[in-house]
C-alpha cells in the first residue's frame, strides 16, 4: 500500500509554532504518556474507595466496578444496620434508569461500609475519591478524618462541580497535598464522557498525567485538565450559556417550551434542551450554583449574568425543583385518561399543554444531520427561531473566548468539555469555525459584542480556530500561533487521514483509508448510518478487489453516536409497496454475498462497532474474524420489530456461535451425528442453545453495553471490549496486526446441522405460549414460525447438514415472504414515521 507523504512538522509551517512555546495546563496527559504506557496505566488503580453514597458517589463506584475495579462505598453510619446508607445506594444502582452499570454482575465488586467503622479499609485503596455534599466545610471535615488512614502513595481526589480544590486541600497534611486533586465527573457518569481533572499548584505533575491516562484508557473518559477556578470549565461556561438563554427568553417573551424547541437538537444540543435540563439538574441545585458563582466571580460583566431571575427562586420556594419533586418547568398530568407532559406558564404559574415555537427554520433543519450545516441554517434564518438562536449563541461564543487562559489554557479543552459534559454536538470554537470566524466576528461586533483581541486578529487574518492535518490537528492560541491539539497515542483521527491523502477509494457513504502498516480502514458515513447502496458497493469492492498490499482490514466509522442502524427501511418499504421483489431480493443477496466474502477474505477483518449496532450492523460484526467493540455498544438483531427476520446472515451466524458452545464444537456435534465419534460419548442436546438464539432474535433483544452483548452471544469470549470509543480504531488495527503475526487463515466454509421438525415444534410452542399469555400477537407468531423454520434448517430432514449458502437462502426467502405481509409493511411504515415499533 503506498504510504502517504510525511507532513511538514508544525514548526516548519509558516506562522505556526510548537506547543512548547505555549504554556499548557500542568500535568497534561501527554506529558506522562511515556512514563505510563497502557500496561502500567491499567495497574495504577487496583482498588478504590468512594466516600459518599449519594447520586454521584454511588454511580462513580458503579462505574469503577463496571470496569473491573473493586471499590469500597462508604457513608455515614446508621442506627442498627450500620451500613444502611451505602447498602441502599448499592441496591439503587440496579433500579436507576438509564442503568448506571455495564452489567449487574459488577455489583459484586462494590463493598458497602461507613465512616466510623471502616476508615481503616482505606489503606487498601490506591484511589480514594470523595463525593459528599457540595459544601466546603463538610468536605474539609471529612478529609481531616480520612487523612490518617491514607497511604503515602494514594491518589486522593474530590468530586466537586466547582468548589476550588486548593481550599479543600487545606484540610490535608502537607505531605499528602501533592497526591490531591479534583476529579469532576459529569452526571450521569456512565453516559457523559467528561472527566475534568483539576490539579492544585501543589499536585504532582506525574500524578496528573497518570490519572488522566487512567481515566481515558481504563474508565473510557474524555479527560480535560482544568484550572482551579470557580466551577472549572464545564459549569463556568455552561451555566453562563444557560443564563444567557434565560435573559433572551424574557427579551423575546417566549415560554420555556418554545425556547426548548429552539435550544435542543436544532442547535446541536441534547433533546433536554434548556428547561428540561433544569428539571433534570434540580432547580435548587442550579440556584445554588448560580449564587456561588455570583459570590466567587469578580468580573462585573460576569456577575451581572449570574444574577438569578426571580421566577427561579420562586420555583425553589414552592418546592417545584424539577424531576425529583415531580414538577418544575414541566410536569406530567393525566389528561383524558392519558399521561401528558405539561409546560409551566411563567406569567400565571399554571401548567398548560406543551407547544413548541413555530418557525420555518425549525422545520428546515429537522432533517439536516450535519450539525454544522444545521446550525448555519438556523442562525442565518430571518425568523423567530433564527434570531433567538443567534441571540443566545453569540454571547456564549464570545464568553468562551474570554475564558481561554482563565478556565483552561487551550480552546480544545473547552470544546471537549462542552461536548463531553453537556452533550453539545459542537464545542464553542468548533461552532465558530462552522459559522465562519470572520463573518461571525463581524456580526457580533454589529451587535455590540467584542471578543478578545486575539480572536479579532485571527478573524482579520482569515484564519480558523482549527487546522486538521497529521500527525496532529492544530488549534489557535491566544499567542497568535497554532499548537497541536493534545491527542493520545491510541487515537486515530479520520479527518487527519482525509486531509493527508490517505484515501484509497471513496463513495458518498463510505471511504477506504490507509491506516498504515498494511492495514486499511473501511469507514462508513451514510445518511443516518443506515445500510444503503454506497455501503453495499464498498463492501463488494473490498471483499473482491482489496489492494494487494493490504494485509488487514478494519471496518468502522468516525460518525457518532452510532455505528450502523441496519437497512434503509424507507427504501425497503417503498420497494415492498411497489411490489419490486426482484430489487428487494437482489439487494439482500448482494448484502449476504458481501458479508460471506468478507468472512472468507484472506486477510483478517476486524469490525469495530460502537453505539447502536443494529440489524445489518450487527450482522456485519457477526461476520467478522474479530470484533473490537466500544464499551458503550448496543447490539441487537431487531428485525422482528419491523415484522421481518435477519437476512444478512444474522440467523446463521448466531446459530453457528450457539452450536460452537456445545462440547466439541459444531464439528464434534456433526461427527457424532454422522457416527464418527465413540459410542460412549452421548450426543449433546442442541435445543437449549438454539432456543436462546430463537428468543434473542425473536424478542429483538438489544444489549445495553458490550458486556451484555457478550452475554447475548453477539460478541465472542475472545472479542475485545474498549472502554474509550476514541481508542477503537487503534485497538482494532492492533488486533489485525496481531492476527497477521499469528499466521492468520480465514475459517473454512462451515456446515450447520438441520435440527428438523421436532426442535422447530418446541420453538413454535414457546412463541405460542406468548400469544396465549397476551404478550404477542398472531403476526408475531407468524414471524416466529418463519424464524424457527430458518434456525432448524427448513424442510430438510433432521440429521442432515447444510452449507452456509443454504441457510442464507432460507433467511432471504423468509424475509421476502414477510415483506409481502400487510402487517409487516404497517410495522415498517410506523417505524419510519415515528421511530417506534408497532405491535399489530
Amino acid at each position: 500500500m503506498p504510504r502517504a507523504p510525511r507532513d511538514p512538522m508544525v514548526q516548519d509551517t509558516p506562522g505556526v509554532t510548537t506547543a512548547s512555546a505555549w504554556p499548557l495546563s500542568r500535568g497534561r496527559r501527554r506529558l506522562a504518556e511515556d512514563a505510563w504506557p497502557p500496561h502500567r496505566v491499567s495497574q495504577l488503580v487496583r482498588r478504590a474507595a468512594v466516600l459518599g453514597s449519594g447520586t454521584m458517589g454511588s454511580q462513580i463506584a458503579g462505574l469503577l466496578a463496571s470496569n473491573g475495579i473493586p471499590c469500597d462505598l462508604l457513608d455515614l453510619p446508621s442506627e442498627g444496620e450500620r451500613n444502611r446508607l451505602a447498602e441502599s445506594a448499592k441496591k439503587r444502582l440496579t433500579t436507576l434508569r438509564p442503568p448506571p452499570l455495564y452489567s449487574v454482575a459488577a455489583l459484586s465488586l462494590v463493598r458497602p461500609g461507613n465512616f466510623q467503622d471502616d476508615l481503616p479499609r482505606l489503606k487498601e485503596a490506591d484511589w480514594v475519591l470523595e463525593a459528599v455534599v457540595e459544601n466546603l466545610d463538610t468536605k474539609k471535615q471529612l478529609w481531616s478524618r480520612v487523612a490518617p488512614h491514607l497511604r503515602p502513595d494514594v491518589i486522593a481526589s474530590t468530586n466537586t462541580s466547582g468548589i476550588p480544590i486548593a481550599t479543600i486541600a487545606e484540610a490535608l497534611p502537607r505531605e499528602l497535598r501533592p497526591r490531591f486533586l479534583g476529579t469532576h465527573f459529569s452526571n450521569p457518569p456512565r453516559y457523559l464522557r467528561l472527566l475534568e481533572v483539576v490539579p492544585t499548584p501543589q499536585t504532582s505533575r506525574d500524578l496528573v498525567g497518570a490519572l488522566c491516562s487512567f481515566g481515558e484508557t481504563v474508565l473510557g473518559k474524555g479527560v480535560v485538565v482544568a484550572r482551579d477556578v470557580p466551577y472549572f470549565i464545564l459549569n463556568r461556561i455552561g451555566i453562563y450559556g444557560l443564563m444567557v438563554i434565560l435573559r433572551a427568553m424574557e427579551e423575546f417573551r417566549l415560554r420555556p417550551d418554545e425556547v426548548d424547541s429552539i435550544t435542543g437538537p436544532a442547535m446541536g444540543r441534547p433533546g433536554s434542551a434548556t428547561f428540561r435540563t433544569f428539571d433534570l439538574i434540580g432547580l435548587d441545585v442550579f440556584a445554588s450554583v448560580g449564587d456561588n458563582l455570583l459570590r466567587l466571580v469578580r468580573d462585573p460583566r460576569e456577575r451581572a449574568m449570574f444574577e438569578l431571575p426571580e421566577y427561579i427562586r420562586d420555583l425553589v420556594r414552592r418546592g417545584w425543583t424539577g424531576e425529583k419533586a415531580g414538577q418544575g418547568f414541566y410536569k406530567r398530568a393525566d389528561v383524558g385518561g392519558e399521561s401528558q407532559v405539561m409546560a409551566l406558564q411563567l406569567d400565571t404559574f399554571q401548567y398548560g399543554p406543551r407547544r413548541g415555537a413555530s418557525a420555518p427554520s425549525l422545520a428546515a433543519v429537522r432533517q439536516v444531520e450535519d450539525p454544522a450545516e444545521r446550525l448555519r441554517t438556523l442562525v442565518n434564518a430571518d425568523d423567530l427561531a433564527g434570531r433567538f438562536a443567534w441571540r443566545v449563541l453569540a454571547p456564549t461564543l464570545a464568553y468562551a473566548a474570554r475564558m481561554v487562559g482563565v478556565v483552561s489554557d487551550d480552546i480544545a479543552s473547552i470544546d471537549h468539555a462542552m461536548r463531553w459534559g453537556f452533550a453539545w454536538e459542537l464545542g464553542p470554537f468548533e461552532t465558530w469555525d462552522a459559522l465562519g470566524v470572520a463573518r461571525t466576528l463581524e456580526r457580533m461586533q454589529g451587535d455590540g459584542l467584542q471578543p478578545p483581541p486575539w480572536v479579532v486578529d485571527l478573524a482579520e487574518g482569515g484564519q480558523t480556530f482549527y487546522r486538521h492535518q497529521l500527525p496532529h490537528s492544530l488549534q489557535a492560541t491566544p499567542r497568535r500561533t497554532y499548537a497541536p491539539v493534545p491527542q493520545g497515542k491510541r487515537t486515530i483521527n479520520v479527518e487527519g487521514l482525509l486531509a493527508t491523502g490517505r484515501r484509497l477509494s471513496e463513495r458518498p457513504g463510505a471511504t477506504l483509508y490507509d491506516l498504515g502498516d498494511g492495514v486499511a480502514l473501511l469507514d462508513f458515513h451514510s445518511p443516518k448510518q443506515a445500510i444503503g447502496p454506497d455501503m453495499l458497493d464498498m463492501l463488494e469492492e473490498v471483499s473482491q478487489r482489496l489492494p494487494g498490499d493490504v494485509q488487514g482490514l478494519v471496518v468502522s466509522s468516525h460518525v457518532r453516536p452510532n455505528f450502523c442502524v441496519g437497512a434503509n427501511l424507507m427504501l425497503l418499504l417503498l420497494a415492498a409497496q411497489e411490489g419490486d421483489w426482484d430489487q428487494v431480493a437482489s439487494t439482500i443477496r448482494r448484502f449476504q454475498q458481501a458479508l460471506l466474502l468478507l468472512k472468507r477474505l484472506a486477510v483478517p477483518v476486524v469490525v469495530a462497532p460502537y453505539g447502536a449496532t443494529l440489524g445489518g450492523g450487527a450482522e456485519l460484526a457477526l461476520s467478522a474474524h474479530a470484533t473490537v467493540a466500544a464499551m458503550e455498544c448496543s447490539m441487537g438483531l431487531v428485525e422482528t420489530g419491523a415484522g421481518l427476520i435477519p437476512s444478512g446472515g444474522g440467523c446463521k451466524e448466531m446459530l453457528l456461535r450457539a452450536l460452537e458452545g456445545l462440547p466439541g464444537g459444531i464439528e464434534g456435534f456433526l461427527r457424532r451425528r454422522r457416527g464418527g465419534a465413540p459410542v460412549m460419548i452421548p450426543e449433546p442436546d442442541p435445543t437449549p442453545a438454539v432456543a436462546r438464539v430463537f428468543e434473542t432474535i425473536g424478542l429483538a433483544k438489544v444489549s445495553g453495553s458490550a458486556p451484555e452483548a457478550r452475554t447475548l452471544g453477539f460478541l465472542r469470549p475472545a472479542d475485545v471490549v474498549v472502554p474509550n470509543v476514541d481508542h477503537l480504531l487503534s485497538v482494532a488495527k492492533e488486533t489485525s496486526l496481531a492476527q497477521q503475526a499469528q499466521g492468520f487463515a480465514p475459517p473454512p466454509p462451515a456446515r450447520l446441522p438441520v435440527l428438523g421438525e421436532g426442535v422447530r415444534a418446541l420453538l413454535e410452542l414457546e412463541a405460542q405460549h406468548l400469544v396465549w399469555a397476551g404478550q404477542a400477537s398472531e403476526h408475531d407468531l407468524k414471524i416466529a414460525r418463519k424464524l424457527a423454520h430458518v434456525l432448524t434448517g427448513g424442510d430438510r430432514p433432521a440429521g442432515a447438514d447444510a452449507d452456509e449458502e443454504y441457510f442464507l437462502d432460507l433467511e432471504r426467502e423468509a424475509f421476502l415472504s414477510l415483506c409481502g405481509e400487510p402487517k409487516t409493511q404497517a410495522r415498517m411504515q410506523h417505524l419510519v414515521q415515528t421511530g417506534r415499533p408497532l405491535r399489530n
